[in-house]
């Protein structure tokens, strides 16, 4: 398997993200993110990418849409070496997207508020968040998704030591992930 080549990060929790980051640029993986994601990755003195930039489309609507764009999802969901995915990736100039780092946004907590709006907890209902975290997921043979900040630090040691994660931390993740969005839904 390929060594991961890019990595797209959007967290609502932050814990541990910045060490993270700084170990996959270390091992020339390009980070892509999306707005207070990237902030605090630039603070930590890491180059990155805007998701605007990475899909050629502005983020809008008040930040509702931004990562749902064929160049993600296609980034994520293509089967490596399957020759009509990799032919239409190229046509429409998608490249992978290797790793991904997502947790959604805090719904439960939102609700949980005796005062909160419902403007307010509509706001804080994810989207683009579990999509990517399923499309990754789906494609767990190629993609390594990381929902939760406990398992970073398993897959930079992975990484760094034999250049991939292993399909059997892919498979543990994608699980984490299908457990994660049908809480969460």
């Amino acid at each position: 398997m390929v060594k991961p080549r890019r990595a797209l990060l959007s967290v609502t929790d932050k814990t541990g993200l910045p060490e993270f980051a700084k170990g996959l640029v270390a091992l020339g993986i390009e980070l892509i993110s999306t707005g207070g994601t990237a902030k605090v990755l630039r603070e930590a003195g890491l180059s990155v990418k805007d998701i605007s930039e990475h899909t050629g489309f502005p983020e809008m609507l008040d930040g509702r849409v931004k990562t749902l764009h064929p160049k993600i999802h296609g980034g994520l969901l293509f089967i490596r070496g399957n020759a009509t995915h990799e032919a239409a990736v190229k046509q429409h100039g998608i490249s992978p997207i290797d790793l991904v780092v997502v947790n959604l946004y805090p719904f439960e907590a939102t609700v949980a508020r005796p005062d909160v709006k419902l403007h307010d907890a509509i706001e804080n209902i994810d989207i683009g968040g579990p999509s990517m975290l399923r499309s990754a997921a789906k494609n767990h043979d190629s993609v390594t998704v990381v929902v939760d900040p406990f398992d970073y630090d398993e897959v930079a040691k992975q990484i760094t030591e034999t250049g991939n994660t292993t399909l059997e931390l892919r498979r543990k993740l994608a699980a984490k992930v299908y457990a994660r969005t049908a809480a969460y839904d």
